[in-house]
C-alpha cells in the first residue's frame, strides 16, 4: 500500500479552480485504480500555511525525530513518510503561489528530507514520485514563452533537491488566451490525468 500526499494551492472557491477540476479528476480515477492507497488530502489555505518565522528557521537542522508534532516540523515528516505526490497550483505571474513556496520553506529541512554530506547536499526522499498539475493563461510548455514559466520548473528541481526525480507534468495551457476553447483545453488535460492516473 502506497500513501498519496495530495498539495493542493489554490485560493479559488470550491468548483471554480480549472486546476483542481483536472487534479481532482486525477485522484477520483487514481482511487479507483489504487483502492488499497492512502491518500492525504492536504489543501494549503485551509491549512493556513504561513511564511516561516524566526523560530521555525531556526528549527531547521532538528535531530533524528525531533518535532514530529512541531506546527511546523511535522509537515517535512509527513512529506517524508509519504510515496507519492500530487501537486495542483496555477501558474501565477510566472511562478507558483506565494503559499506553496512557503510549504516547500517548510518541509526542505536538514536531517528530514536532505542532509548535507562532504560531497553537497543529498536528498533524502529517494525512490518516490510526483506529478505536477497546473493551469497556466498562456503557452508556457513550448515556444517563446517557455523560458518564462518558472513554477513547474521551480517544483521539478527542488524535488530533485530532495530526492524526487521522477516527476511528470500536466499542464493545460492557453486558457486565458482570446478566442481558445478553454472546456476543450481542460477536457484534454483531464483525459491525460486520467491516464496517468492509472499507472502512477
Amino acid at each position: 500500500m502506497s500513501t498519496v500526499l495530495y498539495i493542493k494551492a489554490n485560493a479559488k472557491p470550491e468548483g471554480t479552480s480549472r486546476t483542481f477540476r483536472i487534479a481532482d479528476k486525477f485522484i477520483e480515477t487514481y482511487k479507483e485504480h489504487h483502492p488499497d492507497d492512502e491518500i492525504i488530502t492536504l489543501d494549503l489555505y485551509k491549512e493556513g500555511i504561513n511564511f516561516l518565522s524566526e523560530e521555525g528557521i531556526m528549527m531547521h537542522m532538528p535531530k533524528p525525530g525531533e518535532g514530529r508534532n512541531h506546527p511546523i516540523l511535522k509537515y517535512a515528516y509527513q512529506f517524508l513518510e509519504a510515496d507519492k505526490y500530487v501537486f495542483a497550483e496555477p501558474l501565477w505571474n510566472l511562478g507558483i503561489p506565494a503559499i506553496l513556496k512557503a510549504y516547500i520553506d517548510y518541509i526542505c529541512v536538514t536531517t528530514v528530507t536532505f542532509k548535507y554530506t562532504a560531497e553537497g547536499p543529498v536528498g533524502l526522499c529517494q525512490g518516490k514520485k510526483a506529478i505536477n498539475i497546473t493551469a497556466r493563461g498562456g503557452e508556457y510548455s513550448e515556444g517563446k514563452f517557455a523560458t518564462w514559466e518558472m513554477g513547474d520548473k521551480y517544483l521539478r528541481t527542488i524535488l530533485g533537491f530532495l530526492g524526487v526525480t521522477d516527476f511528470t507534468t500536466i499542464s493545460a495551457d492557453n486558457l486565458d488566451v482570446i478566442g481558445q476553447d478553454v472546456e476543450a483545453v481542460v477536457g484534454n488535460a483531464i483525459k491525460k490525468a486520467q491516464e496517468l492516473a492509472e499507472k502512477f
